[in-house]
């Protein structure tokens, strides 16, 4: 049952963007197991030195800078998803152009040590909505969010499916996001496990009467063998004399008359009946001739 269970049912969550960008997206990123993550010096950013990518990790959530789009995952590995460049936390814009490690051609000539030039790339209405990404204060830069160091030990073929993420890093990874393009990311995906756990219960809630069903017929099937070895080695049914018709065998009508003895019903000897009565026509005889002698002694 447990097993019913399932993971099919739970809705992958997504970054809440345009609805246009709600879409995984495949961007080259192929990795075998956990990356090895560096935070870049005085900012809450981490990132991949050994990898030829543009890969970092910002406020619980994988990030990746390819063919001029950023895009964010809450797995080491994907699925990726499109992040609109106005929904960009500011903290990855202000990293150096010295930590992108697959840095396209139009960073060439900008200072490695300073963040890239995005209102000069993105025009003058990114740069109005975003007026002051590149000021801050680096006295109060935030704490880095803890490495989701569980993701570790699903490489290769363990590495899990998209509903499957989200019921292991809801269970793994407690911590809470500031940014709130990650708020809605995680709330998303809270949404998701609530949603997931009641299409469970009302699965299990359909699949217990077919189940008993399941259960009532599995149980039947193993009792078979048992029922027929048990007819087989019972011992054969012991013969009925067929009922008869009217009085009881050694009953015969009337049996109880001066006539008929027990279990002897009328007729049942002609010459014995006929012996009987000649001897109680003679025993009244007798008495007669008795009755006569002593009325004449009178």
């Amino acid at each position: 049952m447990r097993n019913i269970l399932v993971a099919a049912l739970i809705l992958a969550g997504t970054i809440a963007m345009p609805a246009t960008a709600q879409v995984h997206v495949s961007i080259g990123i192929n990795l075998p197991t956990y990356p090895v993550l560096q935070r870049v010096p005085g900012y809450p950013v981490y990132y991949a030195p050994r990898l030829n990518s543009n890969y970092f990790f910002y406020d619980g959530l994988y990030w990746v800078y390819e063919g001029d789009n950023w895009y964010a995952s809450d797995w080491y590995n994907g699925p990726w998803e499109p992040v609109d460049r106005f929904e960009v936390p500011v903290y990855l814009l202000r990293v150096p152009v010295r930590y992108y490690r697959s840095a396209p051609v139009y960073f060439r000539g900008w200072r490695a040590d300073a963040p890239p030039r995005w209102g000069d790339h993105w025009g003058s209405s990114w740069q109005q909505r975003r007026s002051g990404w590149d000021r801050w204060d680096r006295r109060s830069v935030p704490s880095a969010a803890p490495l989701p160091v569980y993701q570790r030990q699903y490489s290769g073929s363990r590495y899990p499916d998209r509903s499957q993420q989200v019921v292991i890093q809801t269970r793994s990874y407690r911590y809470q996001p500031r940014e709130t393009v990650v708020q809605q990311r995680y709330e998303q995906r809270r949404a998701s496990v609530s949603d997931m756990q009641r299409q469970q219960e009302r699965a299990q809630r359909e699949a217990a009467p077919r189940e008993a069903q399941r259960e009532t017929r599995r149980e039947l099937q193993r009792e078979a063998p048992r029922r027929a070895e048990v007819r087989q080695s019972a011992p054969p049914p012991i013969a009925q004399a067929p009922t008869q018709r009217g009085h009881p065998p050694g009953q015969a009508k009337g049996w109880e008359g001066a006539d008929r003895p027990p279990g002897q019903a009328k007729g049942w000897d002609k010459e014995r009946r006929d012996e009987g009565r000649r001897n109680d026509d003679d025993r009244g005889n007798e008495g007669k001739g008795k009755g006569k002698r002593d009325k004449d002694k009178d």
